[in-house]
């Protein structure tokens, strides 16, 4: 594909600084790009490669500044992140869609399959599964006995979904992840542990997005619910019975107990931890590699275990690097 910094800005409501008929054809980042690359500058730590660069074209905000000359042609926008990401969607959406049902691949007698819904090979649609219209669905997926999928969703290879879960439309769920598996729950009897029976479901509202080896368990009763538009990274673990809000976004390696309930609009760092049962309430940022004990209120920026206000533990790591020179302090002081 090949497209001008003009057709681009007549796309993203943007103006021109530069030439506005210089070819692009490809994507790159701004200090690996080359000729016929668009970039983008978004953070700016990065603005100072405006002057190095080889790309082509550059998406910029509408006031950036630059000083001396440059080389490539300036899109200004908005957002030149949101442009980029808007732009790849784009070129995205032109790509072929499979389509059909491929063999081997086994689908149970009586689910009906909906216009434009492509089945990879060695997948398992079990019965009374319901599926909606233009549903991929990859090789070696199980999709278990009455599951229903959204339109425009996308199981990719090797997702396990087990029976009864509910995914809603344009959810993409990325290979290795599995929904539905039972919740870690065993009752202590006899000096064993005794399984008790996970009988809930998973849903999954519009708009997720669950990463590779993700696992969302099933609820012992009723259902863990992964709330409209919240995005969740690779190698996320959510227990049972939790319930996730709206438009949330957790980073890779966070782990969710048994229970906990979280609102809107969250965002949580790598490798983060929440105790079972609590309550988090919306818009908070929380730190990578942070734990959460107890319950956490709105509007929240925390960081640490036990987390703490991310300013509060700014000072506590000052703190604790000084401690050492404080030590020896307080031994010549004793002495």
């Amino acid at each position: 594909m090949e497209i001008t910094p003009k057709g681009l800005a007549a796309l993203t409501g943007g103006s021109v600084d530069g030439d506005e008929d210089a070819v692009i054809s490809g994507f790159a980042k701004i200090e690996e790009a080359k000729k016929g690359d668009l970039s983008f500058i978004a953070n700016p730590k990065y603005a100072h490669y405006i002057h190095t660069t080889d790309a082509t074209a550059v998406l910029v905000g509408k006031d950036f500044k630059t000083e001396g000359s440059i080389s490539p042609t300036l899109i200004r926008v908005d957002d030149p992140y949101a442009t980029l990401a808007q732009l790849l969607r784009m070129i995205e959406d032109m790509k072929p869609r499979p389509e059909g049902v491929e063999q081997p691949s086994f689908v149970a007698e009586g689910v009906n399959l909906p216009e434009h819904v492509y089945i990879g090979a060695f997948s398992y649609i079990g019965k009374g599964v319901v599926l909606g219209k233009n549903v991929k669905i990859y090789p070696q997926a199980y999709i278990g006995d009455g599951c229903v999928i959204g339109d425009d969703s996308v199981i990719r290879a090797g997702v396990k979904i087990y029976e009864g879960c509910r995914i809603g439309a344009r959810c993409i769920i990325h290979s290795g992840a599995v929904i539905g598996a039972d919740g870690f729950g065993f009752a202590p009897k006899d000096g064993k542990f005794e399984k008790i029976p996970q009988t809930g479901i998973v849903v999954i509202e519009d708009d997720v997005e669950i990463g590779a080896n993700t696992t969302v368990d099933r609820a012992t009763f009723g259902s863990t619910t992964v709330g409209e538009g919240t995005k969740l990274d690779n190698l996320i673990m959510v227990a049972h019975n939790v319930s996730i809000g709206k438009n949330n976004v957790f980073a890779s390696q966070t782990g969710i107990a048994g229970s906990v309930h979280i609102g809107d609009g969250n965002m949580v760092g790598g490798q983060c931890g929440f105790a079972g049962h609590i309550k988090v309430g919306n818009f908070n940022e929380i730190g990578a590699q942070s734990g959460i004990p107890n319950n956490v209120g709105d509007h929240s920026r925390l960081m640490g275990y036990p987390a703490v206000d991310a300013r509060q533990f700014a000072k506590n790591q000052v703190y604790i690097k000084n401690l050492g020179k404080l030590y020896e302090e307080l031994k010549n002081i004793r002495k």
